[in-house]
């Protein structure tokens, strides 16, 4: 059986050690997970290239920047990802047809009950690009009450309110600047690029919640690192990744549970070594 991820770039991507670590610990010595290198452009050509059947084809992992495109492309899609837009999972079928997923959502979700985060009263976002989406989508699962977007200008608000409406879930939004403010929650979700909220760091407060910060490489970031100085409950990207990758693997290997412990303990040694 074959699975892969694409991207563009794609040689950062954890996930084929994820995988392979699960089909060696499951066993599963007959199971292939590559990495292939496709932008938005290459998409098609190299689905419609791919021999399903002959070659066994299970399912394909997806991240930047074809989240987004996949999605004309197939022929069912989940509620969860049509709702945020995004597919990072897909999957082939014995009648031909393929259909999309994201295991981002529940990925967050299962990652914060892990480490005791269940339901919240309010939080509190960083960010609006694809993964604050996916943040959002979890949040509408696990927040009672209002979920506060700090974002960078009026249109990309507007975005995360809309999102909003769609998801069910009470948004507001603040301007980046104040993005300290979001501190004074019981969950803060960081969805920002390397360095943003670096200067943040100094802000967190003597008694934090809790703080997932979905970045993996570096670790930790100078917010994690100040948050868990205060001895506050920190997650990071590879928990994120991990979990989203052993629902992938369940849907790919149709073998349940995957080995959460050695998919982690494989992306920690990796990220160890430096990647």
């Amino acid at each position: 059986m074959r699975a892969a991820v694409l991207g563009s770039p794609i040689a950062h991507s954890l996930s084929p050690v994820l995988h392979r670590a699960a089909y060696a610990a499951l066993g599963l010595s007959g199971h292939r997970y590559d990495r292939f290198e496709v932008d938005e452009a290459a998409l098609p050509g190299f689905l419609a290239g791919l021999d399903v059947a002959g070659e066994g084809w299970t399912g394909l992992s997806l991240t930047m920047p074809l989240k987004r495109a996949v999605i004309p492309l197939l022929d069912r899609v989940s509620d969860t990802a049509l709702a945020v837009d995004a597919v990072n999972t897909v999957l082939f079928h014995a009648d031909g047809s393929r259909s999309g997923d994201n295991t981002d959502v529940p990925g967050l979700v299962a990652a914060l009950r892990e480490r005791g985060v269940g339901t919240v009263e309010s939080a509190a976002v960083l960010g609006a690009g694809a993964t604050a989406s996916s943040a959002l989508a979890a949040l509408g699962q696990i927040c009672t009450g209002e979920v506060t977007a700090y974002v960078r200008g009026p249109e990309r608000a507007a975005q995360m309110r809309e999102l909003g409406e769609r998801l069910g879930v009470k948004v507001g939004t603040a301007p980046w600047e104040r993005a300290a403010e979001a501190f004074a929650t019981p969950l803060t979700i960081s969805t920002t690029p390397v360095g943003a909220t670096d200067h943040l760091a100094d802000a967190v407060p003597a008694a934090p919640g809790a703080l997932f910060d979905v970045l993996y490489h570096p670790w930790p970031t100078a917010l994690a690192a100040a948050w868990s100085g205060r001895g506050g409950t920190v997650l990071g990207g590879l928990d994120l990744l991990v979990h989203q990758a052993v629902l992938q693997c369940e849907f790919f290997t149709g073998v349940r549970p995957a080995p959460l412990a050695a998919m982690r303990a494989a992306g920690e040694a990796a990220l160890a070594a430096g990647g």
